[in-house]
């Protein structure tokens, strides 16, 4: 079955003709590519932007994935990539930001009171888990996507290094300020975990994949799950 395929896999397949079996790949990293471009943009319809482009540029360039890192490494480095320039020509064009202090400086939780799991917890937990995306969205933009791709997207340090075009150290530092900003109890205290975060719907994955396909002109196939 081509969804159990391994990444390279499919990628033979596609560059052998097979153009249909791009939206294998496509679905598998979905999630991770709109974590990851949301993380830098803070935007959820320029993240999607980013997705589509990310998704265009490895089409037009599949030929040059030479196997040296893994696919997804390779995918994920394209959509931060893209990403991250949009964030610096917005620079150019916007004013300096605000640099007063955040408000992830004071505990965004301080209100609300720890208690053993009981029936109300279930009910909190959708909001808890909008306050954990919140307080990461707080973080400072080179942040955000080192704590992404760590914490939320389970990539090793040397992996997010490559994405983000970083050093190893680098990625490390980083990671140990954003975690100390969040603080633990955060995590502790939402009664979520941070997998949870900035989820990638079926909904908006079909939609996804439609606009790409529609783009690259490849006919369209039965929903790979």
């Amino acid at each position: 079955m081509e969804a159990a395929l391994a990444d390279e896999e499919v990628v033979a397949r596609v560059l052998a003709g097979d153009g249909a079996l791009f939206e294998v790949l496509m679905r598998r990293y979905n999630q991770r590519l709109y974590r990851v471009a949301r993380s830098i943009l803070r935007d959820e319809a320029e993240a999607e932007d980013v997705m589509q482009q990310a998704y265009v540029q490895a089409w037009a360039h599949l030929g040059q994935f030479g196997g040296r890192a893994r696919f997804s490494t390779w995918l994920t480095k394209i959509a931060a990539h893209e990403a991250l320039g949009r964030v610096r020509r917005r620079a150019r064009r916007e004013p300096p930001p605000d640099r007063r202090p955040r408000a992830i400086e004071e505990d965004p939780m301080s209100d609300v009171k720890a208690s053993d799991p009981d029936p109300e917890q279930e009910a909190l937990h959708g909001e808890l888990r909008r306050l954990l995306e919140s307080a990461i969205e707080a973080l400072p933009t080179g942040y955000r996507a080192v704590v992404v791709l760590r914490d939320v997207e389970g990539l090793s340090t040397d992996e997010t290094a490559e994405c983000l075009g970083l050093r190893e150290d680098a990625v490390k530092t980083r990671l140990h300020r954003a975690r100390a900003l969040l603080r633990e109890e955060l995590y502790e205290r939402a009664g979520v975990t941070s997998s949870q975060a900035f989820a990638f719907h079926l909904r908006r994955c079909d939609r996804l994949v439609a606009a790409v396909f529609e783009r690259l002109a490849l006919p369209a196939s039965p929903a790979v799950h």
